[in-house]
């Protein structure tokens, strides 16, 4: 990829994201953890409950304080590196934003505050209420961030507007119900709860490595093993709605995850493993799994899953009836007024203007796509197919990581089932080892989502290449390393404290003899005692 504006904007706006992502699902997951364990504490009255709660919320607060200070950032990069996005569809897109900062963050800054100031302050009940309020303002936030998201993958309820030149809005609703949304944020949302069980689960793994805050961490790790499982499952039902809803909207997305070259017949084969090849548009040494992903991508074992070279061949004709739709539309702006516009030109944007963003691919051959040759056309074709590589193998590793976290949190269900949690040492190990990869996952499954929609920043709608602002690259260029080297520092600091916090455990104080389960009822168990003395020598 050339060092132009548009890559330069598309690198600066990854990185962002990147590193913001890095703490929003966390923020998620940890939310309606803690609120499941302060819900336990107010029926139980147990004050371990109450110290697992104040412990884990104050990772939650340093992971949201961070998460606010690299998220604004990312808000203002649309007026200024996507001022032509912005201006296009900023009647649609920036309401879902306005909603969310005036409503969900708001609200979710709000009872943050009362969350750690109001321990003392509220009755239980009131504080409990004030934990959920942080949790579903939380996961609130993500649905409005998520809607306007999805519009760009499937722009639903709005029109372009010929006088204006402008997206606007048309059915407010059909964007708010958008089945793309709904499937983004629940999938999204489980991804979260994910990061933040297997979190939960290896902090909780490492103390009793330790032999330390052994009641706190095994009460943490049953909760964060039966959370994780039952997340884990759905991001696997989830993801598979997702795949559905790319073959109806997004087929050439689906078409490169799978490396899918040509049309195959129905009930379409999955990939399982292979080398896809981009140049010569053959997947080397591929293992297919029959009917699986006709099963996936159609739910039926009669319709056909459409092979990259046909959707080419599809866009195409698109960039064809596009340009009639831009020439019609270049006569309606040289008309003075409405009434002057030629029938015509109002007759053939009427029945093309669904294809005009296929013309606006040619923006970046030729100034007038009116004017574009037969080579410029199939060249704009061919680059609707998004790298395949990356794609096919981002996808895997993310699916392949969700297995992962399906055995890791159901073996840790089963062993707090039978009480023998610290059983097996080299599984606390795992646990522990284990804390990176659903970011890793997470990360993927960003990449995928807005890396397979290329060249499109509204599929189908507006090409990447012409929605960039007006910038030289040596405006972008510090910019971008200004955001690596501020974001890298508080990356950095937010580990520090997180460690920090991690390393000094809950507050400690006497539980009460009630509060112990049968198995903690003794002060020096051997066992545990043994495993403390192992985990020590095994970690210097």
């Amino acid at each position: 990829m050339d060092l132009d504006i548009v890559a330069l904007s598309r690198m600066q706006f990854a990185l962002t994201a990147l590193y913001h992502f890095l703490f929003v699902p966390l923020t998620i997951g940890l939310s309606v953890l803690i609120a499941i364990m302060e819900t336990v504490y107010v029926m139980t009255g147990r004050t371990v409950w109450r110290d697992m709660t104040k412990f884990w919320g104050v990772l939650f607060g340093i992971n949201f304080a961070m998460g606010v200070a690299t998220g604004i950032v990312m808000e203002f990069q649309f007026g200024m590196n996507w001022s032509y996005y912005s201006h296009y569809v900023g009647d649609v897109f920036g309401a879902p934003l306005a909603i969310e900062g005036l409503m969900a963050f708001f609200m979710e800054a709000t009872f943050v505050g009362l969350f750690f100031f109001g321990w003392d302050k509220l009755s239980k009940v009131k504080h409990l209420f004030v934990t959920w309020c942080v949790a579903i303002a939380t996961n609130f936030s993500a649905l409005w961030i998520l809607i306007a998201n999805a519009w760009m993958q499937n722009p639903v309820g709005a029109q372009f507007n010929p006088q204006t030149m402008r997206m606007e809005v048309t059915d407010f609703f059909a964007v708010l119900t958008n089945p793309v949304a709904q499937a983004k944020f629940v999938h999204t949302a489980s991804a979260g709860y994910v990061v933040a069980a297997v979190f939960v689960l290896g902090v909780s793994a490492w103390y009793v490595l330790k032999g330390r805050h052994l009641q706190l961490a095994r009460r943490s790790m049953t909760v964060a093993a039966s959370f994780g499982l039952a997340a884990s499952l759905s991001v696997v039902v989830l993801g598979d709605e997702s795949g559905y809803l790319s073959t109806e909207h997004q087929k050439m997305k689906l078409a490169a995850i799978e490396a899918m070259w040509k049309t195959e017949p129905a009930p379409a084969a999955f990939t399982a493993f292979g080398f896809p090849d981009q140049e010569a548009r053959e997947t080397h040494f591929a293992v297919h799994i029959p009917w699986v992903m006709g099963l996936i991508g159609t739910r039926s074992l009669t319709t056909e899953v459409s092979g990259i070279d046909e959707l080419v061949h599809r866009a195409e004709l698109n960039i064809r009836i596009g340009i009639s739709a831009y020439d019609a539309l270049q006569k309606i702006r040289e008309a003075r007024s409405t009434d002057a516009v030629p029938e015509s030109a109002r007759t053939i944007f009427e029945a093309n203007g669904h294809a005009l963003g296929y013309a606006l691919l040619l923006k970046r051959y030729v100034d007038d796509p009116r004017k574009a040759t037969a080579d410029q056309i199939a060249q704009a074709a061919i680059d609707t197919v998004p790298p395949v590589w990356p794609l096919y193998w981002s996808f895997r590793l993310m699916v392949g990581l969700g297995m992962f976290f399906i055995v890791l949190t159901a073996s840790f269900f089963v062993l707090s089932a039978r009480r023998r949690l610290d059983a097996h040492p080299w599984l606390l190990k795992v646990a522990v080892l284990a804390i990176p990869l659903p970011w890793i996952a997470a990360e993927c499954g960003w990449f995928v989502a807005e890396f397979g929609r290329q060249p499109w920043v509204i599929e189908g709608v507006l090409p990447t290449a012409v929605a960039v602002s007006s910038l030289g690259a040596q405006t972008v260029l510090p910019t971008i390393a200004a955001f690596v080297a501020i974001y890298t520092v508080l990356m950095v600091i937010e580990l520090r404290l997180m460690l920090k916090a991690i390393r000094k455990g809950p507050q400690a104080h006497e539980v009460p003899p009630g509060d112990l389960r049968p198995d903690e009822t003794r002060s020096a168990d051997p066992g545990l005692a043994f495993t403390g003395r192992w985990a020590n020598r095994s970690l210097q």
